[in-house]
């Protein structure tokens, strides 16, 4: 499967999602006028990507596999597509696939510290915490 390179805009994160190195990126600014139109893309690749992770276990080459969240603002719109790409993740995990996520956040933005820990109590997936 191809990797998903969609670049950031004004209102809308940059997504580097790199089947060869196993990192998927969502970084910048996510509140997109429209976030349906925005994510439902990513979320459908993501959704295929299972084949493609199936396809590999069986084949015995599983590797980890890195979701990193590095974003600096998003709004509640665009949050609740944020917690249906984690649901999709943790479905992953829960069908044995290595998966580490990486949630990035300015040591200064408290909201931002307390918006990650919030989505992994309520997706009871572990977080890597990573201020910069």
């Amino acid at each position: 499967m191809d990797s998903l390179i969609i670049e950031a805009t004004e209102d809308s994160p940059k997504i580097i999602f790199d089947t060869v190195s196993n990192r998927f990126i969502i970084s910048g600014e996510s509140r997109p006028e429209n976030a349906g139109k925005f994510y439902t893309p990513v979320i459908n690749w993501i959704v295929n990507y299972e084949d493609t992770l199936s396809a590999k276990k069986e084949a015995k080459e599983d590797s980890v596999l890195i979701f990193i969240f590095k974003l600096d603002y998003f709004n509640s719109t665009s949050a609740k597509y944020i917690m249906d790409i984690l649901l999709i993740i943790k479905k992953f995990v829960d069908q044995g696939y290595n998966i580490n996520i990486e949630w990035h956040f300015d040591k200064r933005d408290d909201d931002m510290l307390d918006a990650g820990n919030e989505f992994s109590d309520t997706v009871d997936l572990k977080f890597d915490f990573i201020e910069y």
